[in-house]
């Protein structure tokens, strides 16, 4: 059975910092690119940032560029999001995913190109 499972959401102040983790069992996916996607309450899922499966690449999204850093560890099947200078509209449950393609240089942005996605942790920036 495939698994993707996030931990380290929390409640932080703003300015605060948290680092999320995606932990995969059931295959690997070290040849597939990887993304962080949140869901704000009453809102679409928004792309956050998401690296190429060799690491080389990295996209974020304008509203996190500079604070937030997507990286992963293929040896541990881990991925992560590091998350400084958290804002209160940061607040969303967070969810990793890993897209349906495998040894792609581009990186791909929308939902519908990600074909399986952990359950999501929740953070929430208190100002």
């Amino acid at each position: 059975q495939v698994r993707l499972i996030e931990f380290g959401g929390g409640l932080v102040q703003a300015g605060g910092s948290l680092r999320l983790s995606c932990i995969t069992s059931g295959r690997t996916f070290s040849t597939n690119a990887m993304g962080w996607f949140r869901q704000a309450p009453g809102k679409e899922h928004e792309f956050v940032g998401g690296i190429t499966w060799n690491g080389r690449t990295t996209v974020y999204a304008d509203s996190v560029k500079g604070r937030f850093t997507v990286s992963r560890d293929n040896a541990t099947n881990t991925l992560y999001l590091q998350m400084n200078n958290l804002k209160p509209g940061d607040t969303a449950r967070y969810y990793c995913a890993a897209d349906f393609r495998v040894y792609q240089s581009v990186l791909r942005t929308t939902t519908a190109d990600y074909g399986y996605w952990g359950q999501g942790t929740q953070v929430s920036v208190s100002s």
